[in-house]
């Protein structure tokens, strides 16, 4: 051949090579979406406590940067390398950075903690913890460190000296852990008053609560764990609040007010530490009242406000206090409809409403140092943002982020400068410092670590959901190959319960990675948040009360319409998972709607309502005494006769969230119906499969719909 001629096709082929787009392997798709894909941001920010100062790492963790507001330019502060030189340390990044003061910060390895001062660059071991210590809780100073040791509460005082706060043998009674299932906004079990005289915990009595056998498959022969689960309807945990006095070493407890299995939620402490304010709940979730209990005493002072509502009232967040000098405080209510702000004295009068929006409020994240400006993430009009916005005690209320999508917000102490980091539909992230007159420098703005590989694009619209008055988002995935010539396969994911929403205006909307990879092999992925789903408000989400699937399922054949309204869907090859809630839902459409879908796949699928826990079930479909209607028409066990398509359920051998009876119930009945069905177990694993199995999971689910929905 030629030279010249060979010469020029190794030219071509080689732009050719070079030009063509990378393809997402399935495993990249399920495991580097949070780390190979992950857009650059300014990991770690902190800001320096009384300062115009924040710290970010690079370098993986390996270096420490601090930063001055006053003109953004970044400068090292400690290498790891040096960092660990200077405490005979091990740590494997910065990850754990809390500052202490403007010149101290803690960082932790394991159980090992260390204080390190940036001015005479030195450290020390500040606590060693065992092994099995958990749930470890500084006070505010970062001088003492509260813990658990199975079920016991400690602390290591600032001399590093162990202090027993509870001693209790027998282990049913549990201090010092998180409540309720976690339900309420209930994250943890320690809460240090705010000058550390006191230290108050979360107590659970759970002797009357059934255990749950669970086998470890691990030992030869396997062993049975159990697990403490308090199903709907049968007896649950008796809670209590212990305030341990550090200068007394007593402990004085409160109880409930009503029934001993009332619930004890979102407790804060006054600043000046004279009281504790207690939310409780009765067991029926219809009924709270926001109670102030006397710090030193325990006893019962006064209730500051009552609110009821027959679907069910669900305190989420304690009392905020903006300023440390007073004790009056903020409550977040959702009793006009949505989630708005109220501020109050401690006596209980109402001296302001301060906002009054027709959108929801997502959480205070903190105030100004005179705490007359207090910050809150709300979604504004849309409903798929998450902004944030500042109020004053008089009401006015301000728009700090201006650019639409997903934020992530933190105010220097003064409340002078504003850090904002944010994604959106076009923008992977970008962050933002923000002066008191709302004035934007860019820190940093993100690379899209999506180029250079073959991608279909997302759309997000709405459609009306089955009531025909509410606005219901949508997002569907297409292929980079789109055609709309041609039919394609539809691929629903669905989770469609309460405290979840799929579709948010972030760079990807909200979804996973590996559905784009599903629609490259040709399918359109497609989801719809129907009512019932979060961040709408109340009437949207309590829509559901007492018949889970009812009105959710509806909102999905809406969706399945609006599918079908579309030249290019094939109506005859449509597939649905989901887990959890949405597993359920997958479970209850295949059998309650069985000639819409083709193939389901249910992961960790309720499907009987009954054996389920108390308090998320119990809020949702009150107690089979209560509903017995209710709970039969959401038991998918009554369904089974009539499944068409093709169904694999799967699920973790070790859930202790949905536990296993659920599937094998439901498989029970299939087999006595005579009715075939797939099921696939993950043994040791709880409530979702995760880690590199995660891999083998999808790659199940995928290959599943794949094969079976030809």
């Amino acid at each position: 051949m030629n030279t010249k001629i060979l010469l020029l096709l190794t030219c071509i082929l080689t732009i050719s090579t070079f030009g063509q787009a990378k393809k997402f392997t399935l495993e990249e798709s399920v495991m580097q979406q949070n780390r190979q894909f992950k857009a650059d941001k300014l990991s770690g920010f902190k800001w320096i406590p009384n300062s115009d100062n924040y710290t970010y790492y690079t370098d993986s963790g390996k270096k420490l940067l601090l930063t001055k507001a006053t003109n953004t330019s970044a400068n090292e502060l400690i290498t790891l390398a040096d960092l660990n030189k200077a405490l005979n340390s091990n740590l494997k990044n910065f990850m754990s950075l809390e500052w202490k003061d403007a010149t101290t910060f803690i960082v932790t390895d394991a159980t090992i903690y260390y204080s390190y001062n940036i001015v005479s660059k030195t450290g020390a071991k500040i606590a060693l913890l065992s092994e099995a210590s958990e749930n470890a809780t500084f006070d505010n100073a970062k001088e003492n460190l509260a813990f658990t040791e199975k079920n016991n509460l400690y602390f290591t005082n600032s001399k590093n000296e162990k202090v027993s706060v509870t001693n209790n043998s027998d282990s049913n009674i549990v201090s010092g852990q998180t409540i309720s299932r976690s339900e309420f906004g209930i994250s943890g079990g320690i809460f240090w008053s705010p000058k550390a005289n006191y230290l108050a915990f979360y107590q659970k009595d759970e002797t009357e609560v059934s255990d749950y056998p669970l086998l470890d498959i691990t030992e030869t022969p396997g062993k049975l764990v159990n697990l403490k689960y308090p199903m709907i309807g049968q007896k649950s945990e008796k809670p209590r609040v212990g305030i341990y006095n550090l200068a007394t070493s007593k402990t004085i407890f409160i109880a409930p007010r009503g029934n001993s299995d009332d619930y004890l939620t979102n407790i804060s402490w006054t600043p000046n530490e004279k009281f504790v304010v207690i939310a409780e709940l009765n067991r029926g979730q219809n009924d709270m009242n926001l109670n102030v209990y006397d710090a030193e005493t325990g006893l019962f002072v006064r209730t500051i406000l009552n609110e009821k509502n027959p679907n069910w009232v669900e305190p989420e967040h304690e009392a905020y206090f903006p300023n440390n000098k007073s004790n009056n405080f903020v409550w977040i209510s959702e009793k006009d409809g949505f989630n708005n702000l109220y501020y109050y004295t401690i006596e209980g009068k109402l001296l302001k409403q301060l906002t009054q929006n027709k959108f929801p409020l997502r959480e205070i994240i903190g105030s100004n140092a005179t705490g007359t400006e207090i910050y809150f993430k709300a979604t504004g009009e849309n409903a798929t943002n998450m902004l944030t916005y500042k109020v004053d005690l008089k009401g006015k209320q301000t728009l700090i982020t201006k650019d639409e999508g997903v934020h992530t917000f933190a105010a220097n102490s003064a409340g002078t400068y504003f850090f904002d980091e944010y994604s959106n539909h076009s923008t992977p992230s970008k962050s933002l410092l923000y002066d008191q007159k709302l004035k934007a420098t860019t820190l940093l703005e993100s690379t899209n670590k999506y180029d250079g590989y073959t991608m279909g694009t997302a759309e997000i619209k709405t459609i009306l959901s089955a009531d025909g008055s509410t606005n219901l988002f949508t997002r569907l995935i297409k292929p980079s190959n789109f055609d709309a010539t041609k039919k394609y396969p539809v691929f629903v994911y669905v989770y469609g319960g309460p405290h979840a929403q799929m579709i948010t205006n972030t760079y990807l909307d909200g979804a996973n990675l590996w559905m784009y990879w599903m629609a490259e092999q040709g399918y359109l992925v497609f989801t719809v948040d129907n009512r019932g789903s979060d961040n709408r408000g109340f009437a949207f989400e309590s829509i559901i009360h007492g018949r889970l699937g009812v009105n959710e399922m509806e909102d999905q054949m809406k969706g399945v319409d609006y599918l079908k309204s579309l030249p290019f869907v094939d109506g005859n090859r449509l597939a649905i998972h989901g887990w959890s809630f949405g597993g359920f839902m997958t479970t209850s459409i295949m059998l309650r709607k069985p000639d819409v879908f083709k193939v389901g796949v249910a992961g960790g699928p309720v499907t009987d309502w009954k054996y389920y826990e108390v308090m998320y079930g119990e809020r949702y479909m009150d107690t089979p005494a209560e509903n017995q209607k209710g709970f039969d028409e959401a038991n998918t066990l009554n369904y089974v006769k009539d499944l068409k398509g093709k169904l694999l359920l799967i699920h973790g051998a070790n859930d202790d969230t949905v536990v296993m009876q659920h599937s094998f119930s439901l498989i029970k009945k299939f087999v006595e119906a005579e009715k075939q069905v797939d099921f696939f177990a993950y043994p040791m694993h709880k409530h979702n499969v995760q880690g590199k199995d995660r891999v083998h999971l999808m790659t199940k689910v995928l290959n599943y719909v794949i094969e079976n929905n030809k």
